[in-house]
């Protein structure tokens, strides 16, 4: 962690430079590892400002895709190669998603190709020091800090004191902060669920009800698989939890089940739909909503303020 706090001080202080692109960036990540729920926000955020007349263009790291170079993530890309995430951004915010390890390099992509854009949402960029921002998110859900320990013994890329200089903090469903604020303006996300719908035909749709008293098996890939199971049993599902790492990377051996039909997410779902499965797939979509009003936040933050 020395060296993260050196190289972030280095950036601060100018010894390296900050790449600062023609548009703004605003930037969405989190001082640990693992799903705190940044896709969604992200989805939110890219919806909220083209609704107040933005045109954002979202770029992502491409968590586990196999891309040896900046590549633009459309809804015909494969996950293995531009990663689940941006797939899953690409078909839902309705924006152009680069992909790239070198996040300035695939923002230059991006406007490059669509130089409509007129605002850069970085996803979970808050550590690519390298790429100036002018808006930083940072978020958490209810595990907070965890044990508090950095890397590797515990999930702290880098220590909480870092929030002090974030323009806003998000908590995903829960109102009382699971970490310190160190006084930053603090939003609540809360998720809300959708209809089902069938992998295989997305217009076939179907309710909670409809698959109550089924042998019904839930499968999550997802930084935290136990919040997909929540949401379900809030729904008075039975089902048998298939938990898998974040970012799991499915075969069919996986989803050798038996029974009436498989439940997941969306992130998982760009996977397996590429897989011949034995059971009917039953994707539940969710939409975030953010209060108070974080579009008309970061809109103040970039038309009202001097950059941060």
């Amino acid at each position: 962690m020395a060296l993260v706090a050196l190289r972030r001080a280095m950036y601060r202080a100018g010894f390296l430079d900050r790449e600062r692109l023609p548009v703004p960036v605003v930037v969405i990540g989190n001082i640990t590892v693992g799903g705190t729920g940044k896709t969604p926000l992200v989805i939110y955020l890219a919806s909220a400002l083209r609704a107040l007349g933005r045109r954002p263009g979202i770029i992502s790291r491409g968590y586990r895709g196999d891309a040896a170079q900046v590549i633009e993530a459309t809804t015909g890309s494969d996950p293995g190669v531009v990663g689940d995430e941006p797939l899953l951004l690409a078909g839902r915010s309705g924006c152009p998603v680069f992909v790239g390890g070198d996040r300035v390099a695939a923002a230059r992509a991006l406007l490059a190709a669509h130089p409509e854009c007129d605002v850069i949402l970085a996803d979970d960029g808050l550590q690519h020091y390298r790429l100036f921002r002018d808006v930083e998110i940072a978020m958490f859900d209810q595990r907070g800090v965890m044990n508090g320990w950095f890397l590797p013994a515990g999930p702290l890329r880098e220590p909480v004191s870092r929030l002090a200089r974030v323009d806003a903090m998000v908590l995903n469903g829960i109102a009382v902060p699971p970490a310190p604020t160190l006084d930053r303006p603090v939003f609540v996300m809360h998720l809300l669920d959708e209809s089902f719908h069938r992998l295989d035909d997305p217009r076939a749709t179907c309710s909670a009800a409809d698959l109550a008293g089924k042998t019904l098996h839930a499968v999550a890939g997802i930084g935290a698989p136990q919040r997909f199971f929540d949401r379900l049993k809030t729904m008075e599902l039975s089902f048998a939890e298939h938990p898998f790492a974040d970012h799991h990377s499915y075969c069919e051996a996986d989803l050798a089940l038996a029974g009436d039909a498989i439940l997941t997410t969306e992130k998982d779902a760009v996977k397996l739909a590429r897989l011949r499965l034995p059971l009917p797939v039953w994707v539940l979509p969710v939409t975030a909503e953010v209060s108070p009003d974080l579009a008309a936040f970061v809109l103040e933050k970039l038309d009202g303020q001097p950059s941060a």
